[in-house]
């Protein structure tokens, strides 16, 4: 087995299909005609994704089988499972028959959310170019965290609300996750952007 394909890697590149999965699943959701049994699919394909993201670097740390491949396809899959959540979320596939998204989740949330990713991805990548280490900061954990909490916990709320879950407590639930998620990650970006501050300045144009 070549070192790129070690149980480390592999773990991660299943991870990858579950997300690709988990994607393909809630996208032929839709609330006009619900099937909660897709939405209990669904979060459990995103819980094993998620409760297993740090194996898979636990293992390559350990028996020091950490590789290149390891180190680009482990955040990927993070951001594919998360971002792709909540795209969905936003989409057509969650709009009940009077037009409501009933994952109270907002167009300019997911713009949001997934504008981090890619601003702290891009500063990521700009540090280790000028020989900066950027790694995970503890508000990257919390907002990846509380990310992986509200995903699946919005998915089960949605396919019980209005039946073992009153229509009043879901909508509460719902919003107090979004709004967490959503204040959390703006921290988090916030935190990288001013540890990225003083080595833009130093190599900005005079």
């Amino acid at each position: 087995m070549s070192k790129a394909l070690n149980l480390p890697n592999q773990i991660t590149l299943a991870r990858f299909v579950l997300a690709i999965i988990f994607c393909a699943v809630l996208a032929q959701y839709s609330q006009r005609d619900p099937k909660p049994w897709m939405l209990e699919l669904a979060a459990g394909l995103f819980i094993v994704a998620a409760a297993t993201d740090f194996l898979d670097g636990y293992l390559a740390r350990k028996w020091g089988q950490v590789t290149a491949l390891g180190r680009i396809l482990d955040p990927l899959v993070d951001k594919l499972l998360v971002c792709g959540a909540f795209i969905l979320f936003a989409g057509s596939e969650f709009v009940d028959a009077d037009g409501h998204n009933v994952t109270e989740m907002k167009t300019w949330m997911v713009v949001f959310i997934v504008g981090r990713e890619i601003l702290v991805t891009s500063l990521r990548g700009y540090n280790e170019s000028m020989g900066k280490a950027f790694g995970a900061s503890i508000h990257g954990k919390l907002k990846m965290w509380m990310q992986s909490i509200a995903a699946p916990v919005i998915l089960l709320v949605v396919a019980h609300e209005g039946t073992t879950i009153s229509l009043e407590t879901a909508r509460t639930i719902k919003l107090i996750l979004v709004w967490a998620t959503v204040i959390i990650t703006a921290l988090s970006m916030f935190q990288y952007m001013i540890r990225s501050r003083y080595i833009l300045l130093e190599n900005a144009p005079t």
